[in-house]
C-alpha cells in the first residue's frame, strides 16, 4: 500500500469518526433541549394569589337577551366596500343598537363616550389608581361584503342559527368581540364593579379598508390627549382544534406581530396594432412571463427567524415524538420543517414572505394588440425581511427592464411584542384563557393578514392580536369566505372571557414564575 493510499485511508477515517462525533454531539444537544423545553415552556407557572374576582353565571334570561343583541348586530350589514365607499346607513343604525342594547355602559358614571370621525368609538373607563397605565381592547364593526348567491347555506346578514351556530357575515370578523366586550363592560357594571386600572374600547368602522378613518383618528385623540398604553389587545389569533397536525389537544395562539404588506403594479406600455400582423412578444406575453417568474421564483424560506419559532417550540411539548424532537430543535431542524410546512398554502405563510397576484387586466377588443399590460400583486412580508429587500428581490425576479414596478403602497412588518413571563399583557390574557379552558395550550404566534392593532404602535411595545373563538379544520376558511358562524356557546364564551380579562387587568404587577421543577413540587 503506497503513503498517499494509507494517508487518504487515515483522512476517510478521520473524517468519519469526526462526522460520527459531531452527529453524536448534535442529537445529545437536541436531546438535552427537548427535555428542558418541556420544563421551561410547558411547566412554567406564576403564583398567582387568589382574587376575588366577581363570577359571571349568565342565566336563561340573560342568555336570550345578549343572543339577540348579538344576532340584531350581524343582520345590520355594516359593509366596508371600497376605500371610498361604506354602509354609513347601517353604521348609524349600529350605533343605534350599542346604546339600546348596553344601557348601563353609554349611562355609567364611570364611562367616558365619544363618536370619532363620525362611525367609531371611544370609550375610556376610569379606573381608581391612575397610576396604574392603561390599556385598550379593540375590535371593528365593519365588515367584508357578503352575498347569498355566493354559496352561504343561510342568508350572509340573517343570523340564522343552525345546529347551534349562528350564521352570517361578522359572526368571527369582528362582532364576536365588538359586542363580547360591550356586553362584559354592561354586566360588569351592573354587578357594580368600578375598576383600579383604566382602559379603553375602541371599536373602528374602516378596519376592512385599512382604519385609515377609524382607527388612526383614534389614536390621533389619543396622542393629542398624551395617552399611552400598557398593552392592546385586538382581534387577531384563536384556538386551534385539531387544526395543527400531530398536535395534542388545543393550542390559542396569542399574535405578537403581525406580517409586512406590499401591493404593487407590474405594467408593460407598447405601441397598439392588429392582431393579423402581431409582434414577437406582445405586452400580454411579456407581463405573463414576469408573472410566472414570480411565481415560479418565491421568495426565500425564513421559517425559524421570526415568531413562529417561538410558536413551534412553545407547542413542542404536546407533539410526540419524533414531532416533538423536530420542534423542540428548530435551530436545527428549520430548514427541514420549512420544506414540510411550504407545501401547503395555509403554512406556506409562515415560512417566507408570500406573492400572490390579484389582478391582470389588458385588451379592449379581439383583434386588438393592446398597448397596456397590468397586474398586481400582493405580498405578505415576513417578520424577518423587510420593505424594501422585497421590493429588491420582486426586481431581480422579473429582471425586465420592459416591466414597469411600482409600489403603490407598503409597510414593513410590525415590531414583535414580549411573551416572556414578565410580560403583563401577554401572560394576563394567558391567564385568563388558562383558567376558562384549562387544558388548552397557550403560545404566541403571528398573524399572516393585518388588523388596525398596527397603528397603535406608537403608544404602546405590546400589541396582541386574540380572541377565543373556536378553529376546527376548515373553519379558518370562513373567514372572509362563505358560511361564516360562531356557536352560541362559543359567543357566550367570549363575553366571558373578556368579563375576566378585565378584572384580571386590575392587578398591580404580574407574580413571580416558576423557576424550576422543584418549585412545582
Amino acid at each position: 500500500m503506497t503513503d498517499s493510499t494509507t494517508k487518504a485511508f487515515k483522512f476517510i477515517k478521520f473524517f468519519i469518526s469526526t462526522l460520527f462525533l459531531t452527529v453524536l454531539v448534535l442529537l445529545t444537544v437536541a436531546s438535552i433541549r427537548t427535555l428542558s423545553l418541556d420544563v421551561n415552556v410547558g411547566l412554567k407557572l406564576a403564583h398567582w394569589e387568589k382574587t376575588n374576582n366577581i363570577s359571571l353565571v349568565i342565566d336563561r334570561h340573560q342568555r336570550e337577551e345578549l343572543l339577540a343583541n348579538f344576532r340584531e348586530a350581524i343582520r345590520i350589514p355594516t359593509v366596508s366596500f371600497s376605500e371610498t365607499e361604506s354602509n354609513t346607513t347601517a353604521l348609524r343604525a349600529f350605533h343605534k343598537l350599542l346604546q339600546k342594547a348596553f344601557p348601563t355602559v353609554f349611562s355609567s358614571s364611570l364611562v367616558r363616550h365619544e363618536v370619532v370621525a363620525n362611525y367609531s368609538h371611544l370609550f375610556w373607563v376610569q379606573g381608581s389608581q391612575p397610576d396604574l397605565v392603561p390599556y385598550l381592547l379593540l375590535a371593528h364593526i365593519d365588515v367584508v361584503p357578503a352575498t347569498e348567491s355566493d354559496g352561504w347555506e343561510a342568508p350572509p346578514f340573517s343570523a340564522k342559527e343552525m345546529d347551534g351556530f349562528i350564521y352570517g357575515r361578522g359572526t368571527i370578523d369582528d362582532k364576536s368581540p365588538v359586542m363580547g366586550i360591550l356586553q362584559a363592560l354592561e354586566y360588569l357594571l351592573i354587578k357594580g364593579y368600578a375598576p383600579r386600572r383604566g382602559f379603553y374600547i375602541g371599536l373602528g368602522h374602516d378596519e376592512e379598508i385599512r382604519g385609515y378613518k377609524g382607527a388612526m383618528n383614534i389614536v390621533r385623540l389619543l396622542k393629542q390627549r398624551g395617552a399611552k398604553l400598557s398593552f392592546v389587545l385586538d382581534e387577531g389569533l384563536a384556538v386551534l382544534d385539531g387544526v395543527i397536525s400531530g398536535l395534542e389537544g388545543p393550542a390559542a395562539l396569542i399574535g405578537v406581530s403581525e406580517k409586512g404588506s406590499a401591493n404593487m403594479k407590474l405594467s408593460v406600455s407598447m405601441t397598439p396594432g392588429h392582431s393579423s400582423m402581431p409582434p414577437r412578444e406582445s405586452s400580454i406575453g411579456i407581463l405573463a412571463a414576469a408573472v410566472k417568474r414570480l411565481e415560479e421564483n418565491p421568495m426565500p424560506r425564513l421559517f425559524g427567524y421570526g415568531p413562529e419559532r417561538e410558536t413551534f417550540e412553545h407547542l413542542a411539548h404536546k407533539f410526540s415524538l419524533p414531532l416533538k424532537f423536530v420542534m423542540s430543535n428548530l435551530w436545527l431542524f428549520s430548514p427541514l420543517l420549512s420544506r414540510v410546512l411550504e407545501r401547503k398554502a395555509d403554512t406556506n405563510a409562515f415560512v417566507r414572505t408570500t406573492t400572490a397576484v390579484t389582478m391582470f387586466n389588458a385588451g379592449v377588443k379581439v383583434n386588438v394588440i393592446p398597448s397596456l399590460a397590468e397586474a398586481y400583486v400582493n405580498l405578505r412580508i415576513h417578520s424577518a425581511h423587510s420593505l424594501k429587500e422585497v421590493l429588491e428581490l420582486i426586481e431581480a425576479t422579473v429582471a425586465d427592464q420592459r416591466v414597469k414596478i411600482e409600489l403603490i403602497d407598503g409597510f414593513d412588518p410590525l415590531p414583535v411584542s414580549s411573551s416572556d413571563e414578565r410580560s403583563f399583557g401577554f401572560q394576563i390574557i394567558k391567564k385568563t384563557v388558562l383558567d376558562m379552558f384549562p387544558t388548552v395550550t397557550v403560545a404566541p404566534g403571528i398573524c399572516i393578514g393585518n388588523t388596525d392593532s398596527r397603528h397603535f404602535k406608537d403608544l404602546t411595545n405590546d400589541i396582541y392580536r386574540f380572541a377565543p373563538v373556536w378553529f376546527k379544520p376548515g373553519d379558518a376558511q370562513r373567514f372572509h369566505g362563505i358560511n361564516e358562524r360562531i356557536s352560541k356557546k362559543n359567543y357566550e364564551e367570549l363575553v366571558v372571557f373578556y368579563f375576566n380579562l378585565i378584572q384580571n387587568c386590575d392587578i398591580q404587577k404580574l407574580p413571580e414564575p416558576h423557576s424550576s421543577i422543584h418549585d412545582l413540587l
